[in-house]
């Protein structure tokens, strides 16, 4: 395994996260009516959940396991290597969810989850990168 790419991989992690924090609004409607924080937040939360999926195919391609289908499927396999627990498995697929929606337009995205993800969701983030870093 290739622990200087998935240090650096980490720290991107930690400046997505952080610049989410820096810029979440204080209500949900300045996040709704203002294109540039939703460009800011939206871009930094997708790259913090494809990050944490580079890291996690990363983490299973050295491992004896197969490969999984899915983006959302690689953290049932972090889970079931015990890297993560089986809540934050859970709680990354979801995220996975909202980068499809953001990625791929799929459907408008709802700015009130939006803002809720940048309240209440961001320390699975941070979760993740402690399980990461304990494991290297």
């Amino acid at each position: 395994m290739d622990r200087h790419l998935i240090e650096e991989k980490l720290e991107a992690l930690r400046q997505c996260v952080g610049r989410i924090e820096a810029k979440r609004p204080a209500a949900v409607k300045i996040l709704a009516a203002d294109p540039d924080l939703q460009d800011i937040v939206a871009l930094n939360l997708t790259r913090a959940v494809q990050l944490c999926v580079d890291i996690a195919a990363h983490i299973i391609a050295d491992s004896n396991v197969s490969a999984p289908e899915t983006m959302g499927q690689a953290f049932d396999t972090l889970a079931e290597l015990k890297i993560i627990a089986p809540e934050l498995s859970d709680r990354m697929k979801k995220a996975v969810g909202f980068r499809n929606i953001a990625v791929h337009s799929y459907r408008t995205i709802d700015w009130e989850i939006v803002y809720n993800i940048c309240h209440q969701n961001l320390d699975d983030f941070k979760r993740f990168a402690r399980a990461v870093t304990r494991m290297l």
